[in-house]
């Protein structure tokens, strides 16, 4: 009877260790990078690749058809003198992207989505906008990052993300303010993004 016993927990620490070893190997194979494709809805990554764009946009709070328009703010905001985007509100925005920094130049894409004034002391941006490119089938790259204006030229922002020909950016956008009216807010802001992508 005892070596039936023995017998019995010998096959279930065999048992136990093949158990082991094969959850091992299924987590190495799925793993591998040519079976994670299968993770991601079927698609396959290739090489990684490094994109380089510079671009102008066009942001309007002024006139009849503006760009970015004011759908909230605190109610107990008091708007600092000659202030268009006063702390705390928040704009929809829908901004042209040109390939140079006339509105007349050739349109290259849109900047959709929304940002925030976060800055009690000067003008300082949140930043929440996916940006389309007609070159790239519409493809995007999404950032989401503090826009510190008060700083001036050579300020930075947070590539977070991206679709299409972009899908997994990363990387980093580099701004200049082309022009500014700091009586209505109307601005043209150069760009220069780095982005890694698949």
């Amino acid at each position: 009877k005892k070596e039936k016993q023995d017998s019995v927990v010998e096959n279930e620490e065999s048992t136990m260790r093949t158990l082991s070893l094969l959850a091992v190997l299924l987590l190495v194979v799925a793993s591998h990078p040519r079976n994670a494709a299968n993770a991601h809805g079927g698609h396959r990554f290739g090489k990684e690749k490094l994109t380089n764009l510079r671009f102008y946009l066009h942001d309007t709070l002024s006139g009849s058809d503006p760009t970015a328009v004011p759908v909230a703010h605190g109610a107990s905001t008091t708007p600092r003198p000659g202030d268009p985007t006063p702390f705390s509100s928040v704009y929809v925005v829908d901004d042209v992207l040109t390939e140079g920094p006339e509105r007349t130049s050739r349109v290259v894409g849109s900047a959709q989505g929304l940002y925030a004034s976060t800055g009690r002391h000067g003008l300082g941006l949140v930043l929440g906008i996916d940006f389309a490119f007609n070159d790239y089938n519409g493809s995007s790259f999404v950032v989401f990052s503090r826009n510190p204006v008060a700083d001036g030229d050579g300020r930075e922002l947070a590539v977070v993300g991206g679709r299409g020909a972009f899908r997994l950016a990363r990387g980093f956008a580099l701004l200049r303010t082309h022009y500014l009216n700091t009586g209505n807010g109307d601005a043209i802001i150069e760009y220069n993004v780095t982005l890694m992508h698949y």
